[in-house]
């Protein structure tokens, strides 16, 4: 169900059942990991191939979008949309759901792509830690399931209060320990830069979602997806500089 929710590789067999609805949050770093193997494999891949670094790059800035169907980046377009109209409450809910592309949203997907291809170039040029990049996906997504455990709901919002059901304190514990995990192999990999990434992975979640929640007071879909591409392009970043 997460799988088929959340990446936009086909399923030859889909089965949607309401009573496992509970367990999809705890899929969401699984699904992480899926990416970020897909990810480092087409990386390894482009460059045996001897592609020129500037093409590499491209392929590699824009692929996270591609595997997911572009659901993340509907919703970073969106609370950009709504949170940069500096606009009161109301009116940025209605913004949020508008389906129209607004012009903030234009600019900093601009904004998003130029440092994605930057900082893709960047690092493979180093061709240091490329195993890290399964590493990012599934940081990035123990935060975005966290953030929905812990923090309240809009009440427009039918994706955050769906996924709470019937979520406890061993939802969370077991997200923590999968970030942990997580966390270790980045050192076992990369040894302090490792963890640099992922701390800097957590630091942009927290940071893009404390934003967007402080200006909507409460979370859903669209602020989940602006945060998670927000946190990746932070890890990308990160690999970038180390």
């Amino acid at each position: 169900m997460s799988f088929g929710m959340f990446c936009a590789i086909p399923l030859p067999y889909h089965l949607w059942d309401d009573t496992c609805m509970n367990l999809m949050l705890p899929c969401f770093p699984l699904i992480g990991a899926i990416i970020g193997a897909l990810w480092w494999g087409l990386a390894e891949l482009l460059i045996l191939s001897g592609i020129h670094t500037i093409l590499v790059s491209g392929i590699l800035a824009i692929f996270l979008f591609f595997i997911t169907g572009f659901l993340h980046l509907d919703g970073y377009m969106d609370t950009n949309d709504a949170v940069l109209s500096r606009r009161p409450l109301e009116d940025k809910l209605r913004i949020l759901k508008d389906p129209h592309t607004g012009a903030f949203a234009v600019i900093m997907i601009a904004v998003l792509f130029a440092l994605q291809f930057a900082a893709s170039y960047a690092f493979i040029e180093n061709g240091k830690y490329l195993v890290l990049l399964v590493i990012i996906p599934v940081i990035s997504r123990c935060a975005s399931a966290m953030s929905i455990l812990c923090l309240k709901a809009m009440e427009q919002s039918g994706y955050a209060n769906m996924f709470k059901q019937n979520t406890g304190i061993s939802h969370k514990i077991f997200l923590i320990f999968i970030t942990l995990v997580a966390a270790a192999l980045s050192f076992l990999f990369a040894g302090i830069y490792g963890l640099i990434v992922v701390a800097v992975v957590i630091a942009g979640y927290i940071g893009a979602m404390a934003y967007a929640y402080k200006e909507f007071k409460g979370i859903s879909g669209d602020l989940t997806g602006y945060a998670l591409v927000i946190s990746e392009l932070c890890g990308l970043v990160a690999l970038a500089i180390i």
